[in-house]
């Protein structure tokens, strides 16, 4: 069965630190996403993008509030529960992170990893396919050493989106990218959200890929500012 809000975040706060040196980073945070969309984050450095991000992605413990994904609610998840639905998400960020030592598809391979065994063939087609999609069809045996640094973040992207997640989390996937190259990697998240339902939520300062997006949420000093969500 469909969720239809695989998020579903309600009165959320966040601080970091304790006693004198607390300090707040998300006031009463509230938004529900809807399957298959691609959101964006914005905001000014410091504003509580990446927290938010890290918090709904089960990447940080949520202290308080209602955070729930994927129908399951996250504060105080035990982490088994955490586990298992971390394997259902794909994860972007800035840094590629690639092992050094293994091809581009070897690294994309490492993204089935966490289903378990499986049908090495359908899994190496998997990886090329998703590697042609991003112009990668050429490179697939070359190692890191040998790519440019958008051409590692396009092998991180296709190492998220091997799997087909449910949800992708993405801080800045685009950064190293040209325009042209940022373009293909949005159009294939909004092919996936309208083909397979796969809902995004992407950090960018980038407007060009910003205007691309379903929905484009902004936060200031931790709190919501400005939603392009359609009014019910």
């Amino acid at each position: 069965m469909s969720i239809d809000f695989p998020i579903d975040v309600a009165h959320l706060n966040h601080a970091f630190g304790s006693g004198e040196a607390r300090k707040q980073a998300i006031f009463d945070v509230s938004v529900q996403i809807r399957r298959g969309s691609l959101t964006v984050l914005q905001g000014p450095s410091g504003s509580g993008k990446t927290t938010v991000l890290t918090l709904v992605g089960c990447l940080r413990e949520v202290q308080d509030g209602s955070v729930k994904l994927l129908a399951h609610q996250l504060n105080g998840a035990a982490p088994a529960l955490l586990e298992s639905l971390r394997r259902r998400l794909g994860f972007i960020f800035q840094a590629h992170n690639l092992h050094e030592s293994l091809t581009a598809q070897q690294n994309v391979l490492m993204g089935l990893q966490v289903h378990g065994p499986g049908d090495r063939q359908q899994q190496d087609a998997a990886a090329q396919h998703i590697l042609r999609l991003l112009g990668l069809g050429e490179r697939l045996d070359y190692l890191p050493a040998n790519l440019s640094g958008g051409q590692k973040q396009r092998v991180a992207v296709a190492r998220a989106l091997v799997g087909n997640p449910e949800v992708i989390f993405a801080d800045e996937p685009t950064a190293a990218l040209d325009l042209a190259s940022g373009l293909t990697v949005v159009g294939l998240l909004k092919k996936l959200g309208a083909t397979r339902g796969t809902t995004t939520v992407m950090v960018t300062h980038d407007n060009r890929i910003a205007e691309q997006a379903d929905r484009v949420i902004t936060l200031e000093d931790g709190r919501i500012v400005a939603d392009t969500a359609p009014v019910a």
